[in-house]
């Protein structure tokens, strides 16, 4: 039998972005008691910190959930290395540290499938509250806010290239990409403060750590949800070698992620019958979606080599560099170890009848074959491009009831023939870009995939060899109605009450661009919509005392 170690009013599982900010809305109210569980440890690293440092901290178990995908069979039957954050701030601890909300479209899109309250001019004013720009309050940014956004502290020479080329290849330069229309080309915002990394966990947990309300327990690994009479009512958790039962007086709320939300509800009896019964799992609620319409934004990184230009190929090849580096870094944090994986960003078009930009560029002054290899030897930039709106669909799967086995995750790139239209068309106008005047005078030469891929079925074969994730999964609980759906448009599982998700796992469909704003845009929607649901029943409970009491008093009369 598990211990109970207490109750609570509300369990929030997963110390990521979403999870950081509703133990900070939550636990506002002294009255709320807040628990909030994180698998991984505390974000003391330093690596977490240091903006490079995302090169240590990927891959690492110690920040890391070291997910593999499956074998993909539009990638040529390769698997993928998956990361996904394991310390407090999640992904938010180990990412790319972009700020991007996406469009206004893809907001408007998610509310005319019929969730109410989720529209681009709805969310707006939570992207302001959350927010602590570098320019201060405008009509387009908020300051005061937990979430940091400022300029990066570096340029480069050939990134300023790239960005000459694109406008002559028709993608203007622009100032900001977060207006609600991102098309353009420019450097991209940061979360950062003073060339230093920051988290969901600075932002959102460490001005209230010392609230006597809000518990935060990490290396606690949630091993189901328990239901009573249909109601979600406790957790079992493993901490400290011990399975303990910790229970809800309200509410529990999922912020796993789209890869740890689906499985946990999965490893509960909370899924598919199919899966469920295969793994002699027993169905406590059948909900066939969860695990479903796994999306996420696949990269296809070209290379060029070039010449008469500093990349960071050379700069960090040498002992001098990298010694000009870390100095330069320990005396004013800028320079290479500042620098957030992609610098530069453009949003264009694949081709003109697209209503709006499809395509993302993270352009880099470096190159290297894979993720966690070493740079290459002669100087080169990166130019990798991704379809923001894919129409292939994956899965996420447990493989066992047993919580240390590894999901299957099965992304499907690919699968669906508009997403190699897309991807061909991609690499035509990266290579337009690359031929375009501004950059002629460094002499670029496709590297990857290389020159001889031309007609469209070598593009696809380029797209299938040179793809990988840009790790933006989402849509794995998505919120709506319908057969498939997970989560209405509060949040609340299906059939199952007093069980919430607010994570990347509820998108319908993708937002077109870097994911972990707006994560934090849902969880601060599902704040503000957890606390008005208590005000209401605070006010219904004052009312009916209200009236009891004047009964009482009538008939006492």
């Amino acid at each position: 039998m598990s211990e109970v170690l207490d109750t609570y009013d509300y369990l929030i599982v997963g110390a990521g972005p979403a999870g950081c900010l509703l133990a900070n809305r939550l636990s506002a109210d002294p009255a709320i008691r807040v628990l909030l569980l994180e698998a991984g440890g505390a974000d003391n690293y330093p690596w977490i910190h240091i903006p490079v440092g995302y090169l240590y901290c990927i891959g690492n178990p110690r920040t890391d959930w070291c997910f593999n995908t499956d074998e993909v069979p539009g990638l040529n039957g390769r698997a993928l290395k998956y990361p996904r954050g394991k310390v407090l701030g999640g992904c938010s601890s180990i990412n790319g540290m972009i700020y991007m909300r996406g469009q206004a479209r893809d907001y408007d899109g998610w509310a005319a499938q019929g969730n109410a309250g989720w529209s681009w001019k709805e969310l707006w004013p939570l992207f302001l509250r959350m927010e602590d720009h570098f320019g201060g309050a405008s009509d387009l940014h908020g300051a005061g806010g937990e979430w940091r956004v400022e300029r990066q502290r570096l340029s480069w020479q050939l990134l300023d290239a790239f960005q000459q080329a694109a406008a002559e290849t028709g993608i203007a330069s622009v100032e900001d990409f977060n207006g609600g229309d991102n098309e353009g080309c420019g450097y991209f915002q940061v979360n950062q403060r003073g060339g230093v990394r920051w988290n969901a966990s600075k932002g959102f947990l460490r001005g209230i750590r010392q609230r006597p309300n809000l518990t935060v327990l990490t290396q606690a690994e949630v091993a189901r949800v328990i239901l009573e009479e249909g109601r979600a009512k406790a957790l079992l958790v493993n901490w400290r070698g011990r399975q303990r039962r910790i229970e809800a007086r309200r509410e529990i709320v999922l912020s796993a992620g789209a890869i740890g939300t689906p499985c946990l509800l999965q490893r509960s009896g909370i899924g598919p019958r199919p899966l469920l019964e295969s793994l002699g799992i027993g169905v406590v609620h059948e909900l066939s979606g969860v695990g479903e319409n796994l999306q996420d934004h696949l990269q296809l990184r070209m290379i060029y080599k070039v010449d008469g230009v500093p990349t960071l190929n050379q700069i960090a090849g040498s002992l001098w560099g990298k010694l000009g580096m870390g100095l330069r870094y320990l005396l004013d944090r800028s320079g290479p170890l500042s620098m957030a994986p992609s610098q530069l960003g453009a949003f264009a078009r694949s081709d003109p009848q697209q209503l709006s930009a499809n395509l993302e560029y993270h352009v880099q002054p470096l190159s290297l074959d894979r993720f966690g290899e070493p740079l290459h030897d002669f100087p080169a930039f990166t130019a990798s491009v991704c379809d923001l709106r894919p129409h292939s669909r994956g899965t996420v799967r447990i493989r066992s009831a047993k919580l240390g086995d590894a999901p299957s995750i099965q992304p499907n790139y690919l699968s669906d023939p508009r997403d190699l239209v897309v991807a061909a068309d991609a690499i035509r106008l990266t290579r337009r870009i690359a031929a375009a005047p501004a950059l002629a005078a460094y002499r670029p030469e496709e590297y990857r995939p290389g020159p001889d891929y031309r007609s469209e079925e070598d593009l696809h074969r380029a797209a299938a060899e040179i793809g990988t994730t840009i790790f933006h999964p989402a849509g794995t609980c998505r919120m709506g109605q319908g057969r498939d759906a997970v989560v209405d448009e509060q949040l609340r599982v299906h059939g199952i009450p007093g069980l919430r998700i607010a994570d990347a796992s509820i998108m319908p469909s993708l937002t077109s661009g870097n994911t972990c704003s707006p994560v934090l845009v849902i969880a601060e929607k599902a704040a503000q919509m957890m606390l008005a649901e208590r005000q209401r029943e605070s006010l219904a409970n004052l009312t009916d005392a209200a009236t009891a009491s004047r009964e009482v008093e009538r008939i006492g009369a």
